[in-house]
């Protein structure tokens, strides 16, 4: 493991832990040349299927992708990094239970959907006014209506 600051590649383990899931081990190191401490998080390289673009095009799937929707959609809203994490966790976990070799983005796009109704409607709207392309504040209304449905619905159970 090449040390960010000085770029030796020689270091030891400080300390080791698992995250609460047991899907990740966070390590400290720290470089043998320079002392200066780091964190490493290692997860199991699990396959991920292709992905199928709305264009046709093929791309593997990408983890940093679907976090980086997220936190777009999740900006200024009171959630914390740990759970962006582990709602990219669930959707990762959604695709491999899947046992699909490619998926069509668009059943990645509703899991994202799924998820983020569930943490927070805000960010949810805003995924979905970036997903879903609403062209005017008609689209944008129907959304917030049918959120409002929703929630008038649960309540009611």
């Amino acid at each position: 493991m090449k040390c960010p600051f000085c770029r030796h590649l020689e270091n030891k383990v400080i300390d080791s832990r698992m995250s609460k899931d047991g899907s990740v081990i966070r390590r400290r190191r720290e470089c043998l040349s320079c002392q200066r401490r780091f964190t490493t998080h290692e997860r199991i390289e699990e396959i991920m299927p292709m992905v199928i673009k709305k264009d046709g095009g093929r791309e593997p799937f990408d983890r940093n992708k679907i976090l980086g929707g997220i936190q777009k959609a999740c900006q200024k809203r009171p959630i914390s990094a740990e759970d962006m994490e582990a709602t990219v966790s669930r959707i990762e976990e959604f695709l491999q239970e899947k046992g699909e070799k490619e998926l069509p983005s668009s059943v990645i796009g509703e899991k994202i959907m799924q998820e983020l109704h569930a943490l927070d409607e805000v960010a949810y709207v805003r995924f979905a006014s970036v997903y879903r392309s609403f062209k005017d504040l008609t689209d944008f209304m129907s959304e917030v209506k049918e959120l409002l449905g929703t929630r008038e619905k649960e309540k009611k159970s």
